[in-house]
């Protein structure tokens, strides 16, 4: 079953075309990554899947629906968007800012409820900010700040989450921290999770299934295990690179070729130390 198909999509800025003439399906309860070089159009799909753009040619389906002929509210409450490095006005709280993830379901004849109020609540239990709830955003941490704007999508309570690059700016640890919590939202609750991510590895380890882009379309998809080889490392990356298996879960683990340093020589199909030169 798939939650959201695009159909013949050609994107674009302007005279430039980003997508050309693209069809893709995203599997329902999975987690989807969407990998690439740099400029190939990512997020230029995300965005359009979630309706930020426009195609310029093309439908998207949400749920069997053209997504072009749903109201805004509608559509918000079935998928929740986190585009790149959001920000949020200068000294509103976590809470405030979660608060916001029930703008859907407000209206002047229906106002905030203990529904609204249970479903911040464990929002900000799921994104582990509940006491942080009273902090300004913008005197969080890069990864705090991150699980504030997931808990405020959470909030949304939509079968389906779309985040442009959620680990861009930090650190290996906070990274992690952010995809184990996406992990368990997908694994847990079945929610729908699709997002745009840079490092090849991270992205074998987490999705079940990967979609590459390359020339304006899409190159190849399926499970890591099926389709991440040097071939399309190569093709679509334009590196060299050596793919083995991660030690730790069995995923694809790339690595790359280029220049470092190599504390090992060759010799005879063994390896020595090589001497330390000073001088």
């Amino acid at each position: 079953m798939k939650t959201i198909k695009g159909e013949n999509l050609t994107i674009g800025y302007g005279d430039t075309t980003i997508i050309d003439s693209l069809d893709v399906a995203i599997p329902k309860g999975k987690v989807t990554v969407l990998i690439g070089g740099n400029g190939c159009g990512k997020s230029t799909l995300l965005r359009s899947l979630s309706r930020l753009l426009k195609p310029d040619a093309g439908q998207i389906i949400l749920e069997g629906a053209d997504i072009s002929k749903m109201r805004t509210k509608e559509i918000a409450k079935k998928m929740a968007v986190l585009p790149q490095s959001p920000t949020a006005p200068e000294g509103l709280t976590v809470l405030q800012l979660v608060k916001q993830g029930r703008y859907p379901y407000q209206s002047w004849a229906k106002q905030w409820s203990k529904k609204d109020e249970e479903a911040v609540t464990k929002a900000l239990e799921a994104a582990n900010m509940t006491d942080l709830q009273d902090r300004p955003v913008d005197s969080l941490s890069g990864g705090q700040r991150q699980r504030a704007w997931i808990a405020m999508i959470l909030a949304q309570n939509t079968e389906t989450l779309l985040l442009d690059e959620p680990t861009t700016y930090l650190d290996m640890t906070h990274q992690i921290d952010i995809l184990d919590l996406l992990f368990d939202l997908n694994k847990q609750y079945g929610r729908t999770i699709v997002m745009v991510l840079h490092d090849l590895n991270l992205a074998c380890r987490y999705a079940d299934h990967i979609i590459a882009i390359k020339d304006k379309t899409i190159y190849s998809q399926g499970q890591p295990e099926d389709i991440i080889s040097c071939d399309l490392v190569r093709n679509v990356f334009q590196m060299e690179c050596q793919v083995t298996e991660d030690p730790l879960f069995g995923t694809p683990l790339c690595i790359p070729h280029g220049k470092g340093r190599c504390l090992f020589n060759k010799v005879d199909n063994k390896h020595e130390k090589s001497p330390v030169k000073i001088g």
